[in-house]
């Protein structure tokens, strides 16, 4: 299956605008492709407002968050990888979702463990079913 990272970024955003609150992400910008404004960057994270009259052009998409902003006056395009984002909330209450890293895994990731998983199944040679008792 797809993830679902994308489509709770999606339905929070629309709750949190809905309640007349401001949205923000959290960004992890150690991971590849984003594109922020590194001069705002604390402790390898960034913080983005991504309130409707705070940005342009917001796409929320399946692998990527874009829009346009302004930064002290300067227009930015911002660019957000989908697995860097672990959190989106309100500011004015914190009312939100964190996102774990084992979520953050690309289908890449997936297909690859999958693979692996498979092989090692095929590898063991066909017994008998047994049940464990798990506590």
């Amino acid at each position: 299956m797809t993830s679902s990272r994308p489509y709770l970024i999606r339905a929070m955003y629309q709750w949190i605008v809905d309640n007349g609150m401001t949205p923000h992400l959290l960004v992890n910008v150690s991971h590849q492709g984003c594109l922020v404004p590194v001069e705002y960057i604390q402790d390898g994270k960034i913080v983005l407002n991504i309130a409707p009259m705070a940005i342009s052009a917001l796409v929320l998409g399946d692998n990527e968050v874009t829009f346009g902003a302004r930064f002290n006056g300067v227009s930015e395009s911002i660019y957000v990888p989908i697995r860097a984002i672990e959190a989106i909330y309100a500011r004015e209450n914190g009312q939100g979702m964190m996102f774990s890293d084992d979520e953050a895994l690309s289908d890449k990731d997936t297909e690859e463990h999958l693979d692996g998983q498979e092989a090692a199944s095929k590898s063991k040679k066909a017994k008998k079913p047994t049940l464990h008792v798990v506590k």
